[in-house]
């Protein structure tokens, strides 16, 4: 059963000369224990996926349809005084930057105790054990004098330690963990990794990890979510994400990561940029930038679909429509292309009748 599931989620913000939609009926669930991480360029809805399921969207922002329901409650339709006892005692949350997430006028033992008293009915001194515990499960090494420095008293990786005990304080049943490595070091970003994968097999907490980073998606994660203009392009298992990607977007991400291996002059890129909220294209939102587009792309959006072991939202994969193999022929060429290689006469004609 899962633990969280999102269904046809849309987010909206009104403004004086219309109405943008910024995420656009996007589904997916997340299972206990199961790390689930959510990739895609800047401004494709990730963050604002997390903050609509915390319940922390900035107005004029609102949840304009859909459903997101936790542990069989819907939570979506909730107040923001509803979502108070939810929010640190069900959901907890990881943000990027440790320092805006602590109050750097409390000490850290402070902001633990009141955050594990306002969610657990236990003492001031059961609490500051409490805490004092959550900082050793997280590697703060002297925990029992640590406890009352403030938050400038730490070093950047170990605040962030701090901010995963305060998600962890109330035993929370899911972890958004929105970019948490990214403002660390290479050194410090693994160990963060490895304790977040330590509290999902201790604690059984499911989280939904954030991130830019394919290395961090394919280190920590079970399966992956790839989001493109506010809408889920591709989701799966890791593994199959990306050694197999099945969305043309998902190949072009894959493909923009340098390959130590291969001696180029020049690394991929993914032409163009992603479309402004108020110049969505119809149809699929990636057609302008997709070197596999069909006709069908251009009017219909495509849902997701199975895709081998993976589900995208790509036409290529309609499999009764006999054009998605033709797009499917000519993608290989377009391929061999720019590995430098000659197109097949098979592809060369088949090139014809998809550009048509």
């Amino acid at each position: 059963m899962s633990l969280l599931q999102v269904k046809d989620l849309v987010v909206e913000f009104p403004h004086r000369r219309g109405t943008l939609r910024a995420l656009d009926r996007i589904s997916f669930d997340i299972a206990p224990g199961e790390i689930l991480g959510v990739v895609g360029e800047s401004g494709a809805g990730k963050s604002l996926t997390g903050a609509a399921i915390i319940g922390l969207l900035e107005p004029p922002g609102r949840v304009a349809g859909g459903e997101i329901v936790l542990e069989g409650q819907r939570i979506d339709n909730l107040g923001f005084e509803a979502m108070r006892p939810i929010r640190g005692r069900k959901i907890g949350a990881i943000f990027q930057d440790p320092l805006t997430s602590l109050n750097p006028l409390y000490t850290v033992g402070r902001q633990l105790v009141e955050t594990i008293r306002a969610h657990l009915p236990v003492t001031e001194a059961e609490a500051r054990k409490r805490a004092i515990g959550l900082l050793q499960d997280t590697g703060i090494p002297a925990a029992e004098q640590r406890i009352d420095h403030f938050p400038h008293q730490f070093s950047g990786g170990m605040r962030q330690r701090v901010v995963i005990a305060l998600a962890l304080a109330a035993e929370p049943k899911l972890i958004v963990a929105d970019e948490p490595t990214t403002a660390l070091d290479v050194s410090i970003q693994a160990q963060i990794i490895q304790l977040l994968k330590q509290v999902c097999k201790e604690r059984g907490a499911a989280v939904m990890l954030i991130t830019h980073d394919m290395g961090v998606i394919a280190e920590t994660c079970d399966r992956v979510a790839v989001m493109y203009a506010g809408r889920i392009a591709e989701i799966g298992p890791v593994h199959e994400v990306i050694h197999q990607p099945a969305h043309p977007y998902t190949s072009g991400l894959m493909g923009s990561i340098p390959d130590m291996t291969s001696d180029r002059e020049r690394l991929n890129q993914i032409d163009g940029a992603m479309p402004r909220l108020n110049a969505i294209p119809a149809g699929c939102a990636y057609n302008p930038r997709c070197p596999r587009t069909f006709a069908r792309c251009l009017v219909e959006r495509p849902e997701l679909m199975h895709a081998g072991a993976t589900r995208a939202a790509c036409w290529l994969h309609d499999a009764a429509d006999p054009h998605a193999g033709q797009a499917e022929i000519a993608a290989r060429h377009h391929d061999a292309m720019a590995a430098g290689e000659r197109a097949t006469p098979e592809a060369a004609e088949t090139i014809v009748e998809v550009t048509r």
